[in-house]
């Protein structure tokens, strides 16, 4: 697009929108956080942006500068929300040797957030946005289970170039960890068997998946069953 192209559309964009409306990453943020509100209440079909302009505290033009539709801006707070996620998870140092404290740490923190009530909710909001709108089903996955699974492997393949592991796929082997983790707790929560789960709950059941994953891919259980 040519410099004209754009200072015509910026124009466009612009016009009938007060200038103090366009003060960058606040207002931004102030629509992000009345789209969540709105969003975890109404779901993605029953929210509509005249809805969360209001909740937001912007007009209409304004909140169509920064996103031309309800999708765009549901795939932006889907990829913040996991962006957020993905920082605490970036706090745990994968660091140790000691393989096994690390996965336990590292598991037991992922599903305390997934278990969370909001970000519950936003699964599910996700989940039945994605079958009119799949690429908002691709941002969440991008945003979210990639970033976990690739920081796994990213350690894992560390841990076996040390010998520590014997992992032939480090990959396969993070994504297998993450269904380890989540077996017999998560999907209890999601489709609302349960209404919470303990820490004990989600430390035994991170701590067994810990366990099958060290019996398949410790170094020492490789050498035990040659």
């Amino acid at each position: 697009m040519n410099d004209g192209a754009t200072a015509a559309m910026d124009a466009q964009l612009m016009e009938g929108v007060d200038e103090d409306a366009l003060d960058g990453s606040a207002k931004r943020r102030q629509i992000m956080e009345g789209a969540r509100t709105v969003f975890l209440a109404s779901g993605f079909d029953g929210a509509s942006m005249n809805d969360i302009a209001r909740v937001s505290g912007v007009s209409k033009g304004t909140l169509y500068v920064y996103f031309d539709s309800k999708e765009r801006l549901f795939e932006a707070l889907i990829r913040e929300e996991r962006r957020q996620q993905a920082e605490r998870l970036t706090d745990l140092a994968l660091e140790s040797d000691d393989v096994r404290s690390s996965l336990l740490e590292f598991g037991v923190r992922l599903i305390e957030m997934m278990s969370r009530p909001d970000t519950l909710a936003h699964v599910r909001t996700v989940i039945a946005a994605s079958a009119k709108f799949p690429q908002l089903g691709r941002a969440f996955y991008e945003a979210g289970p990639c970033f976990g699974a690739n920081r796994l492997s990213t350690y894992m393949q560390r841990m076996n170039d040390q010998g520590v592991l014997r992992i032939a796929d480090v990959e396969r082997a993070a994504w297998q960890f993450l269904e380890l983790c989540q077996a017999g707790t998560f999907k209890l929560l999601l489709f609302r068997m349960v209404d919470e789960l303990t820490l004990a709950q989600i430390e035994a059941g991170v701590s067994a998946g810990v366990d099958v994953f060290m019996a398949a891919y410790g170094a020492s259980a490789a050498r035990e069953t040659r």
